[in-house]
């Protein structure tokens, strides 16, 4: 080979690999994902490995859990277009969710008991997409979230950071970039505590207004303090729930939209309930006591 040929020939290689490695990047770049909570929720995020005795199929699934988590919203982890909305019934994920976010990244919701977007949706980033659940195979209600590239499981990455593998982890979402904003609270107190619960009374601190339902399907009465101020910044605030006779509940931390859902049996008891934000709070007498 002359001169001029093999150099020609290096020149080609060289703007092959190079599209190679821009092709790489491109395939690589992930979109800014998040947990798929509302802002400033904690949640205790689990692995499951190969030499578990109940392994994750896929092994880089996890599963979110807290208290009483059966009806709390699930939002989207990134912006991008519903691509699937499935119900399998008794098996497998049960209701499910899928959400392509370009650049062959997608991400998928399991579980659900109930699901609020249709396939094409365009969603944002903390947009309401459905509700915890315990559908499909599930043994127990909870959240079973995937993040998938070009069809392949992928280790979980949220906020920037890859998830504990092989183990348990509380996180804190900082998915505040979305679902609402602004002025207006996008969630309501029927929303956060569930189907079949009605409001029955209320109260108003500086920074929220605070929600006593009740279900009258199974006796439960259920606390929510919704944000009416710093809607999506996660900032002070709480809600408490007493049964009469019973031990006191509090859910306080830095939340985006809300504090709660507390949720207790309450049937004929009275029950004492409030909230705060900062040094704004109420606390009311027992009450609503049949």
């Amino acid at each position: 080979m002359n001169v001029k040929r093999m150099l020609s020939a290096v020149a080609g290689l060289a703007i092959s690999l190079g599209a190679l490695v821009v092709t790489g990047q491109a395939a690589e770049a992930a979109p800014g994902f998040q947990m798929p909570f509302p802002c400033g929720q904690v949640w205790s995020g689990q692995t499951r490995g190969p030499g578990d005795d109940h392994p994750h199929n896929p092994y880089e699934a996890i599963d979110f859990n807290r208290a009483d988590d059966e009806g709390d919203w699930v939002v989207a982890s990134a912006a991008g277009k519903v691509s699937r909305v499935e119900n399998r019934g008794n098996e497998s994920y049960g209701r499910w969710i899928e959400i392509n976010h370009g650049g062959g990244w997608a991400t998928r919701y399991a579980h659900l008991s109930s699901q609020n977007v249709s396939v094409g949706q365009q969603v944002s980033i903390g947009q309401k997409i459905g509700k915890v659940g315990n559908t499909g195979g599930s043994t127990g209600a909870h959240l079973h979230f995937e993040q998938l590239q070009n069809g392949d499981p992928k280790r979980v990455v949220m906020n920037g950071q890859t998830a504990l593998y092989y183990g348990t982890k509380n996180y804190k979402s900082n998915n505040c970039g979305g679902g609402g904003g602004g002025s207006t609270n996008p969630y309501t107190p029927e929303e956060v505590c569930g189907d079949g619960y009605k409001v029955i009374d209320g109260a108003n601190v500086t920074g929220a207004r605070i929600s006593l339902l009740y279900n009258a399907s199974n006796g439960y009465n259920c606390v929510v303090a919704i944000k009416t101020t710093k809607i999506g910044t996660a900032s002070d605030v709480g809600a408490f729930l007493q049964v009469k006779g019973g031990t006191k509940t509090t859910d306080r931390d830095e939340y985006g939209y809300y504090a709660g859902p507390i949720r207790k049996k309450a049937a004929d008891t009275c029950v004492s309930w409030g909230g705060q934000v900062g040094s704004s709070s109420y606390s009311s007498p027992f009450e609503h006591c049949g």
